[in-house]
């Protein structure tokens, strides 16, 4: 059912019946509450909550055990998640970025099916060691929080290709990258760099390094051993 900006100012009572729904779009309708009756929905496989109002879900958001595809809920004002939402152990894909949080719960590691995480624009200085656990991770968005350290359990995260850390406060490279064996991508612009470390150039599948906007300088040395590689840096 797509709900998509019809000013609706409260999810509808009848959509409450729908226990058949499998889709459920309600982005930008002005919501400013998520009713607990949501938990009923048990066969959606694809919720969007983004570009609401809302401050809070309810914990009953881990009752949707069908949720494989979709969870959005970007563009609100939540300040936490609950730690339920690590029931949500088949869902691949969760956005919960442009938000207001300052940290992502421990349960999060919990969610072993995630293929994207998406949490960038929100107040986090820490990352939870947990997010180890998520071995099917291919992309994680951290972008604008205030970030200067990753937990030494991203280096179990073997299938990451993707990693966005623009606009954060690191002043060094986390040592911890250097054991993912299959990262593509790793963005860093606009942070506090200083130094790039040599463990670069042994990332075998490394294509693009972006450094810009920082207070470093690439050694030529480090420029074309990863040019030999095959990887671009833009700095």
């Amino acid at each position: 059912m797509n709900l998509w900006r019809k000013q609706l100012g409260a999810v509808p009572e009848e959509i409450w019946a729908r226990t058949d729904l499998e889709v459920l779009i309600l982005a930008e309708n002005g919501l400013s509450e998520l009713p607990p009756a949501i938990g009923g929905l048990r066969r959606l496989r694809t919720l969007d909550l983004g570009h609401n109002a809302l401050t809070s879900v309810p914990a009953e958001l881990g009752e949707l055990a069908g949720l494989t595809d979709f969870l959005y809920l970007h563009d609100n004002a939540l300040t936490r998640l609950p730690g339920e939402l690590g029931r949500l152990t088949e869902l691949r894909h969760l956005n919960v970025g442009d938000n207001r949080l300052t940290e992502l719960p421990v349960e999060i590691g919990e969610m072993t099916s995630l293929i994207e995480l998406r949490a960038q624009h929100n107040r986090l200085t820490v990352v939870p060691p947990s997010i180890g656990r998520l071995h099917r991770l291919r992309e994680l968005w951290l972008r604008g929080n205030a970030l200067s350290d990753l937990p030494e359990s991203v280096g179990a995260l073997g299938e990451l290709r993707e990693l966005e850390l623009r606009e954060n406060a690191f002043t060094t490279i986390p040592e911890p990258l250097a054991g993912l064996p299959l990262l593509r991508r790793l963005d860093l612009r606009a942070n506090r760099l200083t130094a790039l470390p040599d463990w670069l150039t042994e990332l075998p599948a490394l294509e693009k390094l972006d450094v810009r906007w920082n207070e470093v300088t690439p050694s030529r040395a480090l420029l074309r051993a990863l040019a030999d590689r095959g990887c671009v840096v833009l700095h």
